[in-house]
This record gives structure tokens, sequence and C-alpha cells, in this order.
């Protein structure tokens, strides 16, 4: 399945679940996982990598309610880097629509997303890229504006069949001021799991049965669970 927005070329719909695991959950399942499968080819040398984003909302929070809501098409933008150097960074467009997931993304330098926390938004223009002038766009439209700051700690691994993803993701935190963004991480002091972990699968048409048995974990917290909701708590 795939959507279309705007005047872009569509794009494919993938299927998405997640849930919270203990920490010895987390050690079981991750042990099986690196015998099964391939760990992400941009990992450390431990498996895992550093993701921290910045996401954007209105000033009556449309994209937190909708996510709360549970609304069936819902969008949410964010700025993203990996590891701890800032030098490029990615402005993705994750939507929603009847439960699949689909994204759009576009690449920044550093430079342009220190201008957009300074609420400089004209370049965007200038680049000339649909997803780029979407954003310009609900900046200016609907008073979209960084809003929240979410790091942790991920480690991943893929499965071809099926175009299968599996993340868990570690020591979540985050930070009151949206301007630490482009700063190390530990000046986001705040932690909104503890210790817990958050697994994420992904995948096309069908889940294979390899992999639904392999994330298998007794007591699994199912649901709704967005890093980014759980982050906003501090406000």
């Amino acid at each position: 399945m795939t959507a279309t927005t705007g005047t872009t070329k569509p794009v494919p719909l993938r299927h998405e679940w997640k849930h919270q695991i203990s920490p010895s959950e987390d050690l079981v399942l991750s042990a099986r996982l690196r015998r099964l499968f391939s760990h992400d080819a941009h990992a450390g040398t431990d498996g895992s990598y550093r993701i921290t984003s910045l996401y954007f909302d209105t000033p009556y929070d449309a994209a937190l309610r909708d996510k709360l809501d549970g609304m069936d098409r819902r969008e949410k933008f964010r700025l993203r880097y990996y590891g701890e150097n800032p030098t490029w960074l990615k402005l993705e467009k994750k939507f929603k629509v009847n439960g699949l997931c689909g994204k759009r993304t576009a690449r920044l330098a550093r430079e342009e997303a220190q201008r957009l926390l300074a609420g400089e938004y004209d370049f965007l223009l200038q680049r000339e890229e649909p997803l780029l002038l979407e954003l310009y766009s609900k900046l200016r439209g609907n008073g979209l504006a960084p809003r929240t700051v979410v790091c942790y700690d991920r480690e991943a691994f893929s499965y071809a069949p099926g175009n299968v993803r599996i993340t868990l993701d570690r020591n979540l935190r985050t930070s009151l001021d949206a301007l630490d963004f482009l700063h190390p991480a530990e000046r986001f002091p705040l932690k909104p799991l503890e210790s817990l972990t958050v697994l994420e699968v992904k995948y096309d048409a069908f889940l294979p049965d390899l992999v639904r048995m392999a994330v298998q974990t007794p007591d699994r917290r199912s649901g709704a669970c967005s890093k980014y909701a759980l982050c906003r708590r501090f406000d």
C-alpha cells in the first residue's frame, strides 16, 4: 500500500508495532536477536548507536493530541541526527494512515538546522524541495515550532524477507529546552521510562514467522508507545 501527499510521489506504507519491555526481557531478547539477525550496518562495535531528534508541534499540540486520541490520520515533523556530532541532519515527516506508517525525508546541514532553531525559515523556500516547502508552509501558517528533544540509544536488526526492521531503544532521555538539540546528549537529564526498553518491529506486507517467534516476550506491554509523547510528560 502507498500514500500520496501533495504533489510528491507515493510513499510505501509499512506496518509498525511497539512494546515496552523490562531489563530482564531486554537481556533475553537481545541475545536471541543477535544470534538470528544482522545488526544495522551503521552501528558501532557494540551494535548500537545514538539517535537525537527534535520534534515540532503547533501551539495547540496538534501532533501530540492526535497521537493520544488515536487519530487514523496524523503526522509529525522532526529533525534527527545520529551519533554525537550533528554535521548533517535529516528532516523527517512521519505520517500514519489507518494504522500504516510512512515517512518522507530531506537532508539538512547543521547551519540550516541552526537557522530553523533561530526562527529563520526563508532558506526552506530557496531549496525548492517539496518536503521543505511543506514545512515552511506549516511553520508560517500553523505555528509549527520546535518543541521537544528526544534522545536514546538504538540497537537495530534487519531481516530481508518482509523488509523487517527490529529495534531496541534504550535509555530514553529528554531536555526541557529544545535549543539543547545540537549539543551533546549529556545535557538531556530527564528519563521518562527509567530502565524500560522500547521494542519496535516494522515490516512491509507480511511479518515472517521467524521474526514473530523471535520477538516474543511473556510480559511485554502492548499498545501505543510514542517516545515523543513520553518525553512531553515533563512539560
